[in-house]
């Protein structure tokens, strides 16, 4: 039985970094890809992010404005009488954008008044329960909004650490030591030829 033929060590090792720089060079090129897609997903989230900021903060600003009404014209009793013992309900809506699990949107459903609680003891208070509802509701969207942001932005960063691991290290040092090897190969393979010619041209019989 013929014995298997075995590729020499310094083949084998030009072989496997061979195909270790081309899976490091196209995994780069796939991470590139995906921060490219990343950072733009987080532009748009970020301008959705200031947007829902400042939707927020007009919001609070009114509810504030006709709370401060209120109590000018019936006093902190009223408030108190007209509070609510029911909570608002937020129910946040998620997605996947490049393998990073983020809020997609929010449903929020306001608190409601019972037949038992008391109205709001003049119009201003009346309009600041009802801003304060819009204001809950613009606060949620602009948490999820910023939230969304920050764990795709995050993502973004690890990625761009991956990519700058790989180009600036893992795939010089692969090239690096491909190419010692291949001159190991190289020399080897020189060697032998001189050896082989050099066999071939000794008369036979000699020592």
């Amino acid at each position: 039985m013929t014995p298997a033929r075995h590729t020499p060590p310094g083949r084998a090792a030009r072989l496997r970094l061979r195909h270790s720089l081309d899976v490091a060079l196209r995994g780069a090129d796939l991470l590139d890809r995906k921060l490219r897609v990343l950072l733009e997903r987080y532009g748009r989230l970020r301008q959705d992010e200031a947007t829902a900021e400042a939707r927020w903060r007009e919001q609070l600003a009114d509810a504030e404005t006709w709370l401060l009404r209120g109590l000018l014209v019936s006093g902190e009793g009223a408030l108190a009488a007209a509070a609510l013992t029911d909570r608002a309900d937020v129910v946040v809506d998620w997605t996947v954008s490049m393998g990073v699990r983020h809020p997609a949107g929010v449903s929020c459903t306001d608190a409601t008044r019972a037949a038992h609680e008391p109205a709001p003891g003049n119009t201003a208070l009346v309009h600041a329960e009802t801003a304060y509802r819009a204001a809950v509701r613009a606060a949620a969207a602009y948490a999820a909004h910023r939230t969304a942001a920050r764990l795709v932005g995050e993502e973004a960063a690890r990625t761009r650490r991956r990519v700058r691991a790989l180009r600036k290290h893992w795939i010089p040092h692969l090239t690096a030591e491909l190419a010692a090897v291949e001159q190991a190969v190289e020399q080897a393979e020189h060697e032998d030829a001189v050896r082989r010619r050099w066999a071939a041209g000794r008369p036979r019989g000699q020592a």
